[in-house]
């Protein structure tokens, strides 16, 4: 098959090139991948060598089924799917996890449906960590990025006030048309105190955010595009005007993959299939184009996502 292969020897440090079929274990389904999504998360690990030469890498891809799994637990041969794993998207075939994989609605955008696993689950899990969140303020840091705007409308969805971060003015009118009630450029600009925070860019922001929150208020670490520390003051945790029992945990969605997606890919595909999330694709071509998109996407160039075909 072909796929794209980490190679220290080219600028990207990916190469399209020939690689062994994947051999699927009994409870993997053996998938053919149609369109992939980039994360920045993967796309930065392979740009600095954090990911071994020869590896396929690759997080979320849409696809159909060509062989079912072994035991039984997964969809039936011919399947449209969406799929979720720790490698392998970045290729014409794929073994994933039946627990991994989500079906797709007949007709639906492949390209659209790839963008939905890594952003789409994290923001859908983080949010249900804050509880009940009709009626009340959440923001969401780097909310233009792919994870972000999954988030802004999912919470606007569960009915919350959305208060959305970004330091682009462009963005503005699209967060506010995703749902976004308030769009400030700074976590330390926001009107009165939130609820809960889904947070991804670490450093500063992510201290400014913190207190930010109201009593009983959760922040929620999904990651740390800054690439800075998150230095809090002194007396940092102490009650802040009146306001105490804050606090601060970590979500990474890789490690929790053992888990049943099965039923939260399926739902968040037939939401972007029915246009009920728009998944903000603003780079979209064939793979064949993968060095302009990974540049393009560390470079801080794209807001949205970036969408390869695979031919």
């Amino acid at each position: 098959m072909r796929a794209l292969v980490v190679d220290g020897s080219v600028e990207s440090r990916l190469v399209l090139a020939e690689a062994p079929d994947p051999v699927p274990a009994p409870h993997e389904a053996l998938v053919r991948v149609e369109a992939i999504s980039l994360n920045y998360g993967e796309t930065f690990r392979a740009s600095t060598g954090e990911i071994p030469e020869g590896t396929v890498p690759g997080w979320d891809a849409t696809g159909v089924v060509v062989r079912a799994a072994a035991d039984g637990s997964g969809p039936a041969e011919g399947t449209r799917v969406v799929t979720m794993s720790l490698a392998g998207a970045w290729a014409q075939l794929r073994a994933v996890p039946t627990a991994a994989i989500g079906t797709v609605p007949e007709g639906a955008d492949a390209g659209a449906i790839s963008t939905v696993p890594v952003a789409g689950l994290t923001a859908l899990h983080v949010l249900r960590r804050f509880g009940q969140t009709l009626g009340r303020r959440i923001m969401v840091t780097g909310a233009s990025g792919g994870l972000g705007r999954f988030a802004v409308q999912l919470a606007t969805l569960a009915g919350a006030e959305v208060v959305a971060v970004s330091s682009d003015p462009a963005q503005v009118p699209v967060l506010e048309s995703l749902g976004a009630r308030e769009v400030i450029k700074h976590p330390a600009e926001v009107s009165r105190p939130v609820h809960g925070v889904l947070e991804t860019v670490g450093g500063e922001q992510m201290v400014a955010a913190f207190g930010a929150l109201a009593t009983g208020g959760h922040l929620v670490s999904v990651g740390y595009s800054a690439r800075q520390e998150a230095v809090f003051p002194v007396g940092g945790f102490l009650p802040a005007d009146g306001r105490h029992d804050r606090s601060i945990s970590t979500f990474y969605l890789l490690t929790v993959a053992h888990l049943d997606l099965r039923a939260d890919l399926s739902w968040l595909a037939g939401e972007v299939a029915a246009g009920r999330l728009d998944p903000g694709i603003t780079w979209r071509d064939d793979w064949t184009r993968h060095a302009e998109a990974t540049a393009a996407l560390l470079g801080r160039r794209l807001r949205g996502k970036a969408v390869l075909e695979v031919s």
